[in-house]
């Protein structure tokens, strides 16, 4: 029986997009939940921080430069959590890039980055996972997804097209995996202080949506790492498919 402070003790779990932001606090969130962590992502120095953070916490961390829309470094990353810290039950697919901005006129390169980042990036993670997942009968893959993948609007269509494909990528795997004991789950947050924001290259879309969350309180990146505790540390016969969670002042 698991101690009620520490409901995931004794489990793995791995962590895309780690660096900073949602991923950061919710690789923090599951090690204080008692879990051995994977932290994956391309910025070393940050990865090396927060793992040392962590250990000195008391958890079992492992530090994994990651590019998710490399297969082959998704492969690599599956692979060495499971041999360094023994197993894998939860991979949180967190990864990904918010370059918003309007469809004529687009940079491409945009396009290809979104696509490659967001949908590919938990694509090869989940593909790599989800056959020890069934072998050992349990597990649990949580895809980080968006309120732009329930709303399309004007500004945001590449984006709102790859977190649409998230959407439906987890809920047909849910269907393949789900009574053979691995849990497929949505998060979908609404705005976030992270960022994201700053990695937008349309000066016109990065001014209105640096303005859109400047005009309310967003969530923090705690805020979506509980979500994502809560979801993972329900019993075995207890599913939570879907998680939308928003801002109280957003509108939509």
């Amino acid at each position: 029986m698991t101690d009620a402070g520490r409901p995931l003790s004794g489990r793995v779990a791995l962590v895309t997009g780690a660096s900073s932001g949602i991923g950061e606090a919710t690789a923090v969130a599951l090690a204080r939940a008692g879990a051995a962590v994977a932290v994956g992502a391309r910025r070393a120095d940050r990865l090396s921080a927060l793992a040392e953070r962590l250990r000195g916490e008391g958890a079992r961390v492992l530090a994994l430069d990651l590019d998710v829309t490399d297969e082959a470094s998704c492969r690599a990353a599956v692979a060495r959590t499971r041999a360094d810290l023994g197993g894998l039950d939860v991979l949180v697919n967190n990864a990904g890039v918010m370059l918003l901005g309007t469809i004529v006129g687009a940079d491409v390169e945009d396009w290809r980055r979104m696509m490659a980042t967001n949908v590919l990036g938990p694509m090869y993670t989940t593909h790599a996972a989800i056959d020890g997942m069934l072998e050992q009968g349990s597990g649990d893959v949580v895809n980080v997804s968006s309120v732009a993948g329930r709303t399309a609007r004007k500004g945001a269509g590449v984006y709102n097209a790859s977190k649409w494909a998230v959407n439906a990528f987890s809920e047909s795997l849910r269907q393949e995996v789900t009574t053979r004991g691995v849990r497929v789950s949505l998060v979908e947050p609404g705005a976030v202080a992270t960022e994201l924001t700053d990695h937008i290259t349309q000066p016109e879309a990065k001014a209105a949506t640096q303005q859109m969350v400047g005009g309310m309180t967003p969530l923090q990146a705690e805020d979506v790492a509980r979500a994502i505790v809560y979801v993972v540390s329900q019993p075995r016969h207890v599913a939570v498919n879907e998680v939308l969670v928003r801002p109280t002042d957003q509108e939509r």
